[in-house]
């Protein structure tokens, strides 16, 4: 019989936890397997999975350890000190940060904290002149923000040009105001914040996955009201101007966790305003349909851009099936490249952010803009309009 140990419940789900406590009680696998109806290698399988989840939080007491971790990290390592007769007399347990829990218990207290979130009034609807024409009602206009790193710091003499929140603010908002004059007259309108938003993710300056150190500008609270504001500027920009408005907060490599809450937030946001959907993609691939066209979208991080056609093809094959025309926008690279394959095209979006010291360094250089691109219900792509920061302090 397996010697019951009571803390393994701790690290056990509601379902292996049963099996553990049948499999105690009743003193046998084969006892146990024949209560649940289940196979007896089950319990075996359940055993080992319990012990590793446990162990990595530190309690493995098999191999002297008993020094556990709080939720959201896990064991990075374990040195135990032993004296002449082979009993421990000392410990010194590394953690670190487990990533993939921390974004879990995120979007639970997001989503936990919804309710609270005060909704924004419903905005007026644009004059019906301006999207109920024959023309502006088959069309979409597409805003592409992206790599926009909001709460980085960036010096002229490194990178050609100063960035600090309140640069990033200004230039957004007089960018959207741009991009809303002069892109054609459509009913639809699809925000497209294609991820690394914010610079950072959390309270240090370093990046989520390989903690590499970022220039940062200000505390992440003043990041987070300075998103916040210049998201809904954008959203609201496009509700002045269209009938509908879909909105998508991509998850990029800068903002892993932030792209979660942001997603989250501003579906609560605008809850009551009928004119606004939020995509709430789990997975960070992201599908528009607008009559015969598909829009994709994903930052470009986790897939090469040459495997995005494949992966939205099985991904979402209704749509796919019911489209003629097919668009994927991606980001991540902060420069301009364009390729056709059969039967979609991927579009890569430069930033309007400006170079850190790190792009510097790295010789890397691209143009600075953003393109409000519109797409016709049958024929897809018929107009593109940019902007860049040049044009905006003229």
């Amino acid at each position: 019989m397996q010697d019951r140990d009571e803390q393994l419940l701790n690290y056990a789900t509601a379902r292996q936890a049963e099996q553990l406590r049948t499999w105690w009680s009743t003193g046998s696998i084969d006892a146990a397997a024949a209560a649940m109806g289940i196979h007896r290698s089950n319990f075996g399988r359940t055993l080992k999975a319990v012990q590793a989840r446990a162990a990595r939080k530190g309690y493995a007491p098999g191999h002297d350890m008993t020094h556990t971790v709080p939720d959201g990290f896990a064991i990075k390592g374990v040195s135990t000190y032993y004296n002449a007769e082979g009993k421990p007399t000392g410990q010194w347990v590394k953690t670190n940060q487990d990533a993939e829990r921390q974004l879990e218990l995120l979007r639970e207290a997001v989503a936990a904290l919804r309710d609270d979130v005060p909704r924004a009034a419903p905005i007026p609807a644009p004059p019906q002149a301006m999207t109920t024409s024959a023309a502006a009602s088959m069309l979409c206009n597409l805003f592409t923000i992206t790599d926009y790193h909001v709460g980085m710091l960036a010096w002229d003499k490194e990178g050609g040009a100063d960035w600090d929140l309140r640069i990033a603010e200004d230039t957004l908002a007089a960018a959207m105001q741009h991009l809303v004059r002069t892109a054609p007259r459509a009913r639809v309108a699809v925000v497209n914040q294609l991820g690394d938003f914010l610079h950072f993710d959390g309270l240090e300056a370093v990046t989520p996955t390989h903690r590499h150190v970022l220039d940062a500008d200000s505390r992440f609270r003043k990041v987070i009201g300075a998103a916040i504001r210049i998201l809904r500027g954008v959203i609201d920009a496009a509700l002045a101007t269209h009938d509908e408005v879909h909105v998508v907060m991509a998850e990029g490599n800068h903002d892993l966790a932030s792209s979660a809450w942001l997603q989250q937030l501003f579906a609560a946001l605008y809850e009551n305003e009928p004119r606004v959907t939020v995509n709430d993609a789990a997975l960070p691939y992201y599908v528009f349909q607008h009559g015969r066209v598909m829009l994709g979208f994903h930052h470009g991080h986790l897939k090469k851009n040459d495997g995005l056609p494949l992966h939205f093809a099985a991904s979402y094959p209704a749509i796919w099936g019911e489209t003629v025309k097919r668009y994927i926008h991606v980001g991540h690279r902060h420069h301009v490249e364009e390729k056709e394959h059969a039967g979609v095209k991927v579009v890569q979006h430069s930033t309007l952010a400006a170079r850190d010291a790190h792009a510097s360094r790295g010789g890397w250089h691209s143009d600075r803009q953003a393109i409000a691109i519109t797409y016709h219900q049958d024929h897809g792509e018929v107009a593109r309009c940019t902007v860049t920061p040049a044009m905006l302090s003229e």
